[in-house]
């Protein structure tokens, strides 16, 4: 450089020369570090987020204002704590350890977790936290960083939800969805001992909402809430609200039936206990499924629907108390709900058909009264089905009205075949109505249809029903009981004591005939008693004085039937004069009566 292109430079002048360029190349960089160093300050002072630069170790150098302020802290209060030491918890403090140890470890660029923070002076606070390197002043050094964004808010509101969408909101129980993730868990592989699943409805719940009102309907389904947590909670019970006033409980460990049957009738017993609400002392009564079983015996599906025929069960023997699942009744079940399920496609198959029980006159039991039709089902595998084991599961799957439309045709149709075979001769044919029937809407209009179809009067029909069908308040039955009246059908209403027979006059019903049932009449297979003697006389009396004649069912024995004839009774049947016929069998008795 001192002799470039015939330029010769004297030493000491070419030093000063190189010397000038060496500050002006070292002032340009000073000046740009110190620019850079100015704007790493303002934006760590001005950033929004909390910002501690820390030692190698991890000891806090500084923090910014916003990490003084989030946490309720001086500066010089930060300086020398450990970064790990700002944990609200030891699970905290270890889990900010773990960062600082991972950073320096396998040398991770980042380190981020939702951590629960101590502040100075108010409660924890939640905080997203990210952890980072800042290289140092020699090469390879590099010092913590962390960073620190306030979550407290998004924390707690993302727990909310989270707490909404497992919870009952009115309860504060676990919720139906919550309450069946614990169970596919409880049942999960590898489980041991015993698991008991109990389903509780409140009795008559709708009666208090109704009654009282939905507020105080909700203060008590959180009554019932608190209590049953209060019984089952001591016992490591897993308490839910399933809908609206049916609660599950689920239990695991080493468990016996007896044990928590006990637990069970403690949580009645409470439940019992009158709330008193709004000036009410509210007591309420609920029903209980139980099942108690290994572990391993099964999936969800099977103890749920366990404990659903249990509860079932309870309600229907009366409420108010519990049921435990029993497999062999559940089997029963299961045939018998086998039976419901087939009824539409035996009724379509041909399956059915009529069969016929004979009531003869008292005075003269050469002489028919009428005859009563029902129905029997020819089953291919049962063999022959008496309407009262499936009549009960018709009304289960809402077979009830076809069977009775099916039988109201067929017995009319039999009718006007008599009627043209025999004359005025010819009996008339009584019907009882299934309850779902008697209240049907339409009942009217069925039964004028087949007499039109078939041009008979209304006077060869009878039509049988009870008393709890008279008062069933889902139906019109006393305006269609009147209908038919007009039109000739003769009503006939099962008795079996006075209150039925004081329906009658109560609701004005159309009433020609009443036929005793029940106890009134068993009591005369022997000698009655004094009492059972006074009163059949009372009834009789009474239904004399209504203009009524009096007839009886389940008669066994001709003595039976001399006895009730002597008390007044016209017309009988049962088994003293025959149980069922068939169609060609009742036509021969029809004509062997008729002669």
């Amino acid at each position: 450089m001192s002799d470039t292109k015939g330029v010769s430079l004297p030493p000491d002048e070419l030093e000063g020369i190189l010397l000038d360029v060496a500050r002006d190349a070292l002032a340009a960089s000073e000046a740009s570090r110190r620019a850079a160093v100015l704007r790493f300050i303002a934006l760590y002072s001005a950033a929004p987020i909390g910002i501690a630069l820390a030692d190698q170790s991890g000891f806090i150098v500084e923090a910014n204002e916003a990490l003084c302020k989030l946490l309720g802290h001086r500066p010089d209060s930060l300086r020398g704590k450990n970064i790990a030491d700002l944990g609200a918890t030891e699970r905290d403090a270890t889990s900010l350890r773990v960062g600082l140890d991972e950073l320096e470890s396998v040398e991770l660029e980042q380190y981020q977790q939702r951590v629960l923070l101590e502040h100075a002076e108010e409660v924890p606070i939640w905080a997203d936290i990210t952890l980072a390197h800042l290289p140092g002043d020699s090469p390879g050094a590099a010092y913590p960083v962390l960073m620190v964004q306030d979550a407290n808010e998004i924390h707690l509101l993302q727990e909310t939800l989270r707490h909404q969408n497992v919870h009952d909101s009115l309860t504060g129980l676990a919720n139906g969805s919550s309450f069946k993730t614990k169970l596919e868990a409880t049942l999960g592989t590898g489980a041991r001992h015993q698991v008991a699943l109990i389903y509780l409805d409140v009795d008559g719940f709708k009666v208090i909402n109704d009654g009282l009102g939905a507020g105080v309907g909700d203060q008590v389904l959180r009554g019932v809430a608190s209590k049953l947590a209060a019984v089952f909670g001591k016992n490591d019970g897993f308490v839910a609200r399933l809908s609206g006033d049916g609660f599950a409980v689920l239990m695991r460990g080493v468990l016996t039936p007896s044990e928590v049957i006990t637990l069970v009738e403690r949580a009645l017993d409470d439940l019992a206990e009158p709330m008193y609400l709004d000036g009410h002392g509210i007591g309420v009564s609920a029903s209980a499924g139980i099942v108690v079983r290994d572990v391993a015996d099964g999936g969800p599906e099977d103890l749920m629907r366990a404990a659903e025929i249990a509860l079932h069960r309870a309600k229907e023997a009366g409420k108010a108390q519990w049921m435990l699942f029993d497999p062999e009744l559940d089997a029963q079940d299961r045939a018998r709900y086998r039976l419901g399920a087939v009824i539409a496609g035996a009724l379509e198959n041909g399956e059915f058909s009529l069969v016929y029980q004979p009531t003869v006159k008292l005075a003269r039991t050469g002489e028919l009264a009428a005859v009563n039709a029902g129905l029997r089902w020819n089953h291919p595998e049962l063999g022959e089905l008496d309407s009262d084991e499936f009549y009960p599961l018709a009304e289960t799957t809402g077979m009830t009205i076809p069977l009775g439309k099916w039988l109201l045709a067929e017995s009319l149709a039999a009718t006007a075949r008599w009627r043209a075979q025999f004359g005025d001769k010819a009996p008339d044919v009584c019907i009882r109505l299934p309850k779902r029937l008697a209240i049907d809407p339409d009942l009217v209009l069925l039964v004028k249809e087949q007499l039109d179809r078939l041009n008979l009067p209304g006077r060869a029909l009878r039509l049988c029903t009870d008393g709890s069908s008279i008062v069933d308040p889902r139906g019109e039955v006393l305006d269609s009981l009147s209908v038919l009246s007009d039109l000739g059908a003769q009503l006939v209403l099962t008795v079996a004591g006075t209150a039925d027979l004081e329906l009658i006059p109560t609701h004005r019903l159309p009433v020609r005939h009443v036929i005793l049932s029940g106890p009134v009449v068993d009591a005369f297979a022997g000698e009655p008693d004094e009492a059972a003697a006074r009163h059949l006389t009372h009834l009789i009396a009474r239904a004399n004085e209504l203009k009524l004649r009096v007839g009886a069912e389940g008669v066994r024995s001709a003595d039976q039937a001399a006895r009730l004839r002597e008390h007044g009774v016209l017309a009988a049947r049962g088994e003293f004069v025959g149980t069922s016929a068939s169609g060609d069998e009742v036509d021969e008795m029809i004509e062997r009566h008729t002669n």
